[in-house]
């Protein structure tokens, strides 16, 4: 038997939809007990305040569950089983900003060794205490170590199954699943084999019955599981065996390069196969085996743990930014992957290369597009291939364009442009207020934006690198984006407004430029 094409899968943690800071055990503590319990709590005392807001579309997105107000008694029920099982997971998050306090009033320029002792208990021995060069004081968390703590939960993760059979899904991150949803609620960690022998059923048939065992699906659930698998072969992808590269838009960033020698796929967000008339690329139209998987940054439309886990074991490595800060704000995204059943990571720093049969993978700096906070976990990638050179910029914002003047002597020309145009984007609490023991001001919080590029920004990069082609991608416009993202532009949304600018400002210099929409496939021979 094969898995059907539309068999999706929702990665949980305490059955909220999984992204990159419930993965870390650094952070993931905050978010359970500074979103997702607040949620829940709110929920609970005036559930008709979340119905009234989403009813309004441009209140999607926002701090409100997705259920009507006869849900109160089930997320009352999940409410109070967190707070029973996760109290350590709050007493972590109190600590956290326990010793940030201390710091604040504490640390003024003086050696730190005497306040050692003085952290709280829960955080001793998981952090270090530094200062800058400027006696500014923060804490380093030594996330390895975590990773063997009490903090990294695998028994908070479970996996959700079904069919889809279209690409309208309620928005998830700010709404749980809750019980009896579905029968095919597995809780089994994200690493777990099973999942992969599933996933390999794709393409290779197996039996549903073996990997029933491998993942404990119970007896009342055999109905359900047994509809998940087809005697139909799935569609066969094609090998690429022509001259130069073929790029295929899968949606997003997501973007497949292929040359005789090598695959390339860059930050996976990939649409199930239905019936549509909207054609485009599907998990069919992979390459049996993905040489490597290349990931810009953390954020949730590029880092999808939904879509990774499907793709785990038919990829050879996975190429991620080179970071171990330990800052709250920028967890390891090796390490994640690592501990959640990815055997083959690699960090790729500033200006590393990583030699691939018959070019090379570059990291290129990436500015912008998180909101002013050092950051280390984020790197564009220059890939080259079958003689022709791509820089997949995912969200940068040249907020200095003189890096790329600086860039260009490095690496020359390119050929392939691929740079998101975001260019207004969510304040800095809407991805990283959970992780903040202080409220930030308003008019600071609406300042520092996660933006892209506008087109005065994009120019720059092309008045720099000159590149043949330039493609506007990462608009979060594909129809099957719309569970983690709430992007709906019209004519005269600004990111719509800039992008059409930039696009006939390199029209105007005689350069090919295009923002794919869903599907396009170009060859470069």
């Amino acid at each position: 038997m094969y898995l059907k094409p539309n068999v999706a899968i929702e990665p949980l943690y305490n059955q909220w939809y999984a992204w990159w800071f419930l993965l870390s055990p650094a952070t993931a503590p905050l978010f359970v007990t500074n979103l997702h319990m607040k949620l829940m709590q709110s929920f609970v005392a005036n559930p008709d305040v979340h119905v009234a807001a989403l009813k309004n579309p441009a209140l999607m997105g926002g701090p409100f569950l997705n259920y009507p107000a006869s849900r109160v008694a089930d997320v009352k029920a999940l409410l109070d089983r967190t707070t029973r099982e996760q109290a350590h997971m709050v007493a972590y998050t109190k600590a956290v900003a326990e010793l940030e306090q201390m710091l604040a009033t504490t640390a003024t320029g003086p050696s730190l060794e005497s306040l050692y002792p003085k952290v709280p208990d829960v955080l001793r021995g998981y952090v270090e205490l530094t200062y800058d060069m400027a006696h500014h004081a923060s804490i380093r968390f030594i996330e390895p170590l975590l990773y063997h703590s009490r903090y990294h939960q695998e028994s908070s993760q479970s996996v959700f199954l079904m069919q889809v059979d279209g690409d309208a899904r309620k928005y998830i991150y700010s709404t749980p699943r809750l019980e009896g949803e579905s029968p095919l609620w597995l809780k089994v960690p994200y690493r777990h084999e099973g999942l992969d022998e599933l996933f390999r059923m794709r393409t290779t048939p197996g039996s549903p019955g073996k990997v029933a065992e491998m993942l404990g699906v119970p007896s009342s659930a055999a109905t359900e599981f047994a509809a998940l698998f087809t005697e139909t072969p799935p569609r066969r992808p094609e090998r690429w065996t022509g001259d130069g590269v073929r790029m295929r838009y899968f949606g997003h960033a997501c973007v497949l390069m292929e040359s005789r020698e090598v695959s390339v796929l860059t930050d996976p967000v990939i649409s199930y196969e239905f019936p549509t008339d909207q054609p485009r690329f599907t998990h069919a139209d992979l390459p049996e085996r993905i040489d490597y998987v290349v990931i810009t940054h953390g954020h949730a439309d590029h880092l999808m743990m939904e879509t990774l886990i499907q793709l785990r074991h038919r990829v050879g490595t996975v190429v991620v930014p080179r970071n171990n800060g330990g800052g709250l704000a920028d967890p390891s995204l090796r390490l994640m992957l690592e501990h959640n059943g990815f055997r083959n990571v690699v960090e790729l720093d500033e200006l590393q290369r990583i030699a691939i049969p018959g070019g090379a993978i570059t990291g290129v700096p990436f500015l912008g597009e998180h909101s002013d906070l050092s950051i280390q976990a984020k790197i564009a990638h220059l890939v080259q291939m079958g003689g022709k050179s791509f820089l997949m910029a995912a969200d940068s914002n040249a907020l200095e364009p003189r890096m790329y003047q600086h860039l260009r002597e490095v690496v020359g020309e390119i050929d392939v442009l691929c740079l998101g145009m975001e260019c207004e984007g969510g304040p800095m609490s809407w991805m990283y207020g959970p992780l903040l023991s202080q409220p930030v001001p308003r008019k600071v919080d609406q300042s520092r934006r996660l933006n892209g590029s506008n087109c005065a920004r994009a120019s720059e990069i092309v008045n720099h690198l000159n590149p043949k082609e330039v493609y506007v991608y990462a608009m979060g416009q594909e129809p099957w984006l719309r569970h983690v993202m709430v992007l709906a532009y019209d004519e005269k949304a600004p990111q719509i407004i800039e992008s059409n600018k930039f696009l006939e400002y390199c029209r105007g210099r005689g350069i090919r430029a295009e923002r794919p929409y869903i599907h396009m496939e170009r060859v470069f021979a």
